[in-house]
C-alpha cells in the first residue's frame, strides 16, 4: 500500500534549537547514512548504538556538522523498516543541508505522517495507536495527554478488540445455525441471542464508549468558557487576571470591549479556553449590535459560563438578562468588586433566579486568583466526569472517526437485536452483526481503505 522506497525528514520542530533530529526510514536508510556520515572513533556503525561523527557531503568531502548517528534495523524499529537517525545541531540551515544530502543520496522527502503510516502498515502499531501519536503532539493539557497516552498504550484497542470478539462470537453462533439448521443440534434461540445476555449487553457496552466522546472532546480541545455580564462588570479584568497578562483593554469607560477576545489558560490538568465578550445591554448603534450578537452566540456555544455581577451597583435589567442566559447551564457566578461598598449580596441574585455557585470576588486582587482557579477547576472536573462511574467508563474517545464507527456499530447491533427478537432468519441477523464487527474493526484498522488512511495521516506533521 506504499512504495518501498526510503524517506527522510526532520523529526524535530522547525526553528533554532540546541539539537535537531533527521530521520531516515526504508531499505536504503543505512546505505544513505553510510554515504553522508563518518564515525570518528570506529570504522562503521554498530546497530542501536549512538556514535559520534561528521556529516559530510559525499560529492566534495566537505564537513557539514559534527553529530551523533544511530542505525536501527528492522523489524524492531519505529516503522518496522530500517531506520537511521542523525542528531545534529539545531540550526535550520544545518538541518536543511543534511536533508538535502540524504535526498541527493537516494531518499525522498517524507509526506506528513508517513513514518507513522509505515509503522501501521508494517504492524508496529494499529490505527488507533497511530492516531494517538498525533494526539500526543497536539495535547493542550495533562488530561488530554493522559487520554492520548492511554490510547497509545493500547487501552482503547484492547477494549474495541474485546467488544469485537463478542460480536464475532454471536456471528459464529448464527453461522452454525445457518449451516446446520437441518441437524439435530441444540442451539440458543434467536430470542436468547437478542436478549440482555447477548446483544443487549453489547449495545450497552458500545454505548458507554460512544458516549464518552463528548467529554473526550472537551478534554482534548479544552473547555470553552464565556465571560458574560453587563458593561463595566469587570469581565476584561477577570480575563487578564486568569491569563496573568494584559490581554484585554481595561478602562472605566463602559463598552470598551466590542468583540469577543479568546485566549487559553491551564487549570490543573485541564485546558480552559476563555472568551471575553462585549457587555450585555441594549445596543445603540450597529457596532454595538454586532458585538452583543457575538456575545450571545459565544454564550450559546460555550461549555460553561462565567457570569459577572457588579456588587457595587444595584441590579439592572442587563443583570437579569445575564441570569436568564445562565438558566440550565453549568458554570459559576462572580459577585465582583467586593473591594467597594456593597449594593447587592448573593441573596439578591438568588432571589432573581440565579442557581450557579456564587463567589464573592475582586478582579483587581491578585490574591483571589487561586480561589477562582480552584472553583473553575472544580466546575470543569464536574463537566468532564463520566456519567457512569465504572472502570469501563474511564476509557475515553476524543476522535470523530471513533465516534462515527461506534455509532455505526450501535445502529447495526440495534437492528440485529430487533431482527433476532422478531425471529427473522439467521441470515438477516448475521448481516447486521457483520456490519457491527466491521465498524468496530475500522477503529483499529482491521478494516480500512486507502481513502481512510489518507484522511487520517494528512493532518500529521512532517517527520511523524
Amino acid at each position: 500500500m506504499y512504495a518501498a522506497d526510503t524517506i527522510v525528514a526532520p523529526a524535530t520542530a522547525p526553528g533554532i534549537g540546541a539539537v535537531a533530529i533527521v530521520r531516515l526510514s526504508g531499505p536504503r536508510a543505512f546505505e544513505i547514512l553510510d554515504s553522508i556520515f563518518r564515525p570518528v572513533h570506529c570504522a562503521e556503525l554498530t546497530a542501536r548504538m549512538m556514535r559520534l561523527g561528521d556529516v559530510v557531503d559525499p560529492a566534495t568531502g566537505a564537513r557539514i556538522d559534527r553529530a551523533l548517528a544511530v542505525a536501527m534495523p528492522h523489524p524492531a524499529s519505529l516503522t518496522g523498516e530500517d531506520v537511521a537517525e542523525i542528531q545534529c545541531h539545531g540550526g535550520p540551515f544545518v538541518v536543511r543541508r543534511i536533508v538535502a544530502l540524504a535526498i541527493t543520496s537516494g531518499a525522498r522527502l517524507a509526506e506528513p505522517g508517513e513514518f507513522t503510516r509505515r509503522a501501521f502498515l508494517n504492524g508496529r502499531i494499529d490505527l488507533a495507536e497511530a492516531e494517538a501519536v498525533a494526539d500526543i503532539v497536539a495535547a493542550r493539557s495533562q488530561s488530554a495527554l493522559a487520554i492520548a497516552l492511554d490510547q497509545l498504550s493500547g487501552a482503547l484497542s484492547a477494549r474495541v478488540a474485546e467488544l469485537r470478539a463478542q460480536v464475532v462470537a454471536i456471528r459464529a453462533h448464527l453461522e452454525v445455525e445457518i449451516d446446520f439448521s437441518d441437524e439435530d443440534i441444540s442451539l440458543p434461540s434467536r430470542r436468547e441471542v437478542g436478549n440482555e445476555t447477548e446483544i443487549e449487553r453489547l449495545i450497552a457496552d458500545v454505548a458507554v464508549l460512544h458516549d464518552s466522546f463528548a467529554r473526550g472532546l472537551l478534554i482534548r480541545d479544552g473547555v470553552r468558557a464565556t465571560i458574560v455580564g453587563k458593561p463595566n462588570a469587570g469581565k476584561s479584568s477577570l480575563l487578564n487576571l486568569l491569563l496573568g497578562a494584559d490581554r484585554a483593554i481595561v478602562t472605566a469607560i463602559a463598552g470598551t470591549t466590542r468583540d469577543v477576545i479568546e485566549d487559553s489558560v491551564q487549570l490543573g490538568p485541564y485546558a480552559l479556553v476563555l472568551n471575553d465578550t462585549a457587555g450585555v445591554r441594549a445596543w445603540t448603534d450597529d457596532v454595538e449590535r454586532i458585538g452583543i450578537e457575538r456575545t450571545m452566540r459565544s454564550a450559546r456555544d460555550a461549555d460553561l459560563l462565567i457570569a459577572m455581577f457588579d456588587s457595587s451597583r444595584l441590579l439592572e435589567s442587563a443583570d437579569l438578562d445575564v441570569i436568564r442566559l445562565t438558566a440550565g447551564r453549568p458554570g459559576i457566578a462572580l459577585l465582583n468588586k467586593r473591594d467597594l461598598p456593597a449594593a447587592i449580596a448573593p441573596g439578591d441574585l438568588r432571589a432573581r433566579g440565579l442557581v450557579l455557585p456564587i463567589l464573592p470576588f475582586s478582579a483587581i486582587n491578585l490574591d483571589e486568583a487561586a480561589a477562582l482557579r480552584a472553583e473553575l477547576t472544580k466546575a470543569i472536573a464536574a463537566l468532564v466526569a463520566p456519567s457512569v462511574p465504572s472502570s469501563s467508563a474511564q476509557l475515553t474517545i476524543s476522535r470523530e472517526r471513533h465516534r462515527d464507527a461506534l455509532s455505526m456499530a450501535l445502529e447495526a447491533l440495534k437492528n440485529a437485536r430487533s431482527s433476532a427478537l422478531s425471529l427473522m432468519p439467521p441470515e438477516i441477523v448475521a448481516v447486521d452483526i457483520m456490519a457491527a464487527a466491521a465498524a468496530l474493526g475500522s477503529i483499529t484498522g482491521e478494516v480500512s481503505t486507502e481513502d481512510v488512511l489518507d484522511a487520517i495521516f494528512r493532518d500529521f506533521c512532517i517527520g511523524k
